[in-house]
């Protein structure tokens, strides 16, 4: 059996165009995929975290004609211009156009890069050469394999134990054909792909190694699903241009309703199942696409996820995960796949079985609901006595009797009161496994605050939290929850959310930033937040105060007051014998926000982030906005250059970078507005003071890094005992 757990969005596609995502291909790791959209732009994204490392653009003018891959060989990305020009690139490389380039004598088709395997460079009319025996001669004359009307419309490459093999379909006057290109021995097999007696057109291929064979699965757009198996080494090399038949079995016969498939795509993702999308649901109404995993031992689906927007026939899989763009939005949904079984595929799930001594009530019948989780009860063990096997089936059948499903749940959640909805949501999830949560929370969660948008008296603000606490939802899986908490004012929820969602935009983040800034210290006193963030913030406090008569300052650190220049006075004016003028905001050490606001902007502060998507957002900000949350962060940073934040125990504080990360955004952000502001030039002045004496500090520092290396990689040259004094002088 399968099933498809909580999905999220990975990034947003602006401007998908009719073939949706051009290309995703994986990356340095297991974390990482390499992203072509739109023609223009190369996006490299770790999964796990849902943000960007790094992103390529080509000029106005130029298009991009072959998706980027990454060579593992030599840790670049390659990548395909205008059908000629190659263009290869790394990690530290700000713009693609300074990269190397060159520019061959044939159109590309694509750039193939397989781990631990030099790139295959494919051309338009069938040749193939490796990327460095091109790049060497990029000129070089490239035969013609194809005829003038045959076109290329998929091709992958494939590695099997013994060598690389890459596989090309092509098309010429409605005629399906298949290549097969080994190269040890050299050596390009051509095979004819039949058609079914619909004359349907083949929509997607894949190609995957298995039981050292390679299994081509094609759709077709009838609805039928194929396989076909070759031979990874050929008996006999095929060198003559006779076209061989290929042999194929039919895997799956889909469903597609009234006519044909038009953007569909089928890829295996183990030995029995395969992932689906394009294909209407066989439950479903018209009108609506679904994500399918299908059994094919058993013909049966075992997953759904429905997916709103338009389907671009487009799935890719990497790692356990599922890539599907959808809409202006590319979702990865994570999938697990248990060993095939009859009785699996059928809903017949395996139940534990109960002593003859035991009278444990009704016996629990499997349940379709069920069909996406694994067994509800777990086997006994032989070692447990009959006894407690015998209570814990009494109990299991309790659980399962007094605990809604999904569906019920849902429903209940439509007209339910307030009171009884937090029942039932309660009981759902004491009684319901880990699988089942990560497949409905997000789904609860959905329906939870669509009835609270559409009904402003109803709010279960417990069932919603608990529903968080989960840790099976996140924000794309409901994208209107943390919206709703601020509309609430509930920020006891809004600050749970903060902590554990990864995957919030930018532009909530800054909303949320707003909210919190614009609300009145006195209201927020009433809330009840999670204790360590406030007791971190009271120990903050309560260090500002203590730290306010002690002159000395730890680690060299030296305030701005007691430069000897200053930004608002020539060094001249000062008077002979007297302390210079000290700046009352810079003697401020207190903290200009509530803890209860402090531990909420905390929150704000650790929340990932791309800086070029969260600076447009930034510029939402009013200047008194602005000017308290630079306070605030001036505050944290010069508690945390006295060492004041190490010296208290908590869970989560925003550290030091972070701090200064949102200085740079806020002044990136409003910087003009800020220098136009009176009620700013204080606070300026205070920055440009602190930063000066910092910079000071690290100047001092690095006078004497040369010395400090030198003597750390200095050898002595005689033995010395276990007492010596050394006097070491430093130039």
């Amino acid at each position: 059996m399968a099933a498809l757990y909580e999905s999220y969005t990975l990034c947003a596609l602006a401007d998908t165009g009719p073939e949706g995502t051009r290309a995703i291909e994986p990356g340095r790791d297991r974390d990482r995929v390499v992203i072509t959209e739109s023609g223009r732009a190369v996006t490299v994204y770790k999964v796990s975290d849902q943000k960007p490392l790094g992103s390529w653009t080509v000029k106005q003018g130029q298009c991009i004609t072959s998706p980027a891959v990454y060579n593992s060989q030599t840790k670049e990305y390659v990548v395909v211009t205008d059908e000629k020009v190659v263009r290869v690139w790394n990690d530290e490389d700000i713009s693609i156009e300074k990269a190397f380039k060159a520019t061959v004598s044939a159109e590309v088709y694509r750039v193939h890069s397989v781990p631990d395997q030099e790139p295959l460079v494919l051309f338009r009319h069938g040749a193939v050469r490796f990327l460095d025996s091109l790049l060497a001669a990029p000129q070089q004359p490239i035969e013609e394999v194809l005829s003038e009307e045959e076109v290329i419309r998929w091709s992958a490459a494939v590695q099997t134990e013994q060598q690389l093999v890459l596989l090309f379909s092509t098309e010429q006057r409605g005629q399906h054909c298949l290549y097969v290109q080994r190269f040890s021995p050299n050596a390009l097999v051509k095979h004819k792909l039949e058609t079914d007696s619909t004359n349907s057109a083949p929509l997607s291929y894949a190609a995957t190694y298995r039981d050292g064979n390679i299994h081509l699965l094609y759709l077709f757009s009838s609805g039928c699903v194929y396989e076909s198996v070759l031979q990874a080494w050929p008996t006999v090399p095929a060198v003559s241009e006779t076209v061989q038949a290929l042999p194929r079995s039919l895997l799956l016969k889909l469903p597609v309703g009234e006519g044909e498939l038009t953007a569909a795509s089928a890829l295996p993702i183990d030995e029995a199942h395969i992932a689906v999308v394009g294909v209407p649901h066989p439950s479903a109404g018209a009108g609506k696409d679904y994500l399918c995993i299908w059994n094919t031992h058993f013909q049966t689906l075992q997953a759904g996820r429905e997916l709103a927007g338009k389907i671009y026939g487009q799935l890719w899989c990497y790692s356990g995960k599922l890539f599907v763009p959808h809409g202006k939005t590319l979702s990865v949904i994570p999938f697990e796949c248990q060993k095939s079984s009859l009785a699996a595929a059928m809903g017949k799930l395996k139940q534990t079985s109960v002593t003859n001594e035991s009278n444990s009530g009704p016996t629990l019948v499997p349940s379709w609901n069920a069909l996406l989780h694994a067994d509800q009860t777990q086997t006994q063990t032989q070692e447990r006595s009959r006894g407690a096997a015998t209570k814990k089936s009494k109990t299991s059948t309790r659980n399962q009797s007094s605990c809604p499903t999904a569906e019920q749940l849902a429903e209940k959640i439509k007209v339910g009161s307030e009171k009884e909805v937090q029942k039932q949501v309660e009981a759902f999830l004491h009684g319901s496994q880990p699988e089942e949560l990560q497949l409905t929370a997000g789904r609860l969660a959905s329906a939870l605050v669509t009835r609270c948008q559409a009904d402003p008296t109803f709010y279960p603000q417990a069932a919603l939290t608990q529903l968080v606490q989960t840790n099976y939802l996140c924000h794309s899986g409901c994208p209107d929850l943390l919206m709703l908490t601020l509309e609430k004012s509930d920020f006891c929820l809004c600050q749970l959310c903060l902590q554990l969602f990864q995957d919030i935009p930018e532009a909530v983040t800054c909303w949320c930033l707003k909210t919190i800034l614009s609300v009145q210290d006195s209201e927020l006193e009433q809330v009840d937040l999670e204790e360590d963030s406030l007791l971190f913030m009271k120990a903050l406090t309560q260090t500002a105060e203590v730290s306010d008569g002690d002159s000395g300052q730890p680690n060299g650190f030296c305030p701005p007051v007691l430069e000897e220049e200053s930004c608002d006075a020539p060094p001249d004016s000062e008077v002979p014998g007297t302390k210079p003028p000290r700046d009352p905001l810079a003697l401020d050490m207190s903290c200009p926000v509530g803890p209860h606001k402090g531990a909420l902007l905390n929150e704000v502060l650790q929340t990932p982030y791309s800086d070029s998507l969260l600076l447009p957002h930034l510029k939402d900000l009013s200047v008194p906005q602005v000017i308290l949350l630079l306070q605030y962060l001036r505050f944290l940073y010069l508690k945390y250059s006295q060492d004041a934040h190490s010296r208290i125990p908590a869970l989560r504080k925003p550290a030091v970078t972070q701090i200064m990360d949102w200085v740079c955004l806020l002044l990136d952000a409003h910087f003009t507005v800020l220098v136009l502001a009176p009620e700013a030039k204080s606070l300026l002045s205070s920055l440009h003071k602190f930063v000066r004496s910092q910079v000071k500090l690290y100047s001092e520092l690095g006078k004497i890094e040369g010395s400090l290396e030198a003597l750390k990689k200095s050898k002595q040259s005689r033995e010395i005992g276990q007492y010596s004094i050394e006097v070491i002088e430093l130039f």
